[in-house]
């Protein structure tokens, strides 16, 4: 299996630019179609546990939509072939530093987040 593959690489890293924006901008519609719309997709917020692509799309659509800002501290997408990757990231808000997991997976429609992992390092720390 190749690892890194450039062309992949730079697929799935504008897959997830396109996912910032949208989260910092709480572009719903954008955030709701990168994952993938399966019971199976997880996503383990600082503050949910949510099961299935609904629990996700009814938690993005009940989210405040201010203080989204945060600064990308480091990014590291890896490819594992063609069509599977994980980026992971740290990040920086309000003065906390969190940590974010994505797997992606080409689907037929494109690039989507299967798995997240959102937490936060504690105050302080």
């Amino acid at each position: 299996m190749e690892i890194d593959i450039p062309e992949v690489v730079a697929e799935v890293t504008a897959a997830f630019r396109r996912y910032e924006v949208a989260l910092v901008t709480n572009d719903v519609a954008v955030l709701d179609e990168l994952f993938w719309n399966d019971p199976r997709t997880i996503r383990y917020g600082a503050g949910e546990i949510l099961h299935g692509y609904e629990e996700i799309m009814a938690f993005r659509a009940s989210r405040p939509s201010v203080g989204l800002e945060r600064e990308l501290v480091r990014t590291v997408i890896t490819t594992h072939g063609r069509d599977f990757a994980t980026a992971n990231t740290t990040f920086s808000r309000n003065g906390r530093i969190g940590r974010q997991s994505q797997t992606w997976v080409r689907m037929p429609e494109g690039w989507r987040v299967v798995s997240a992992h959102v937490s936060l390092m504690p105050a302080g720390g």
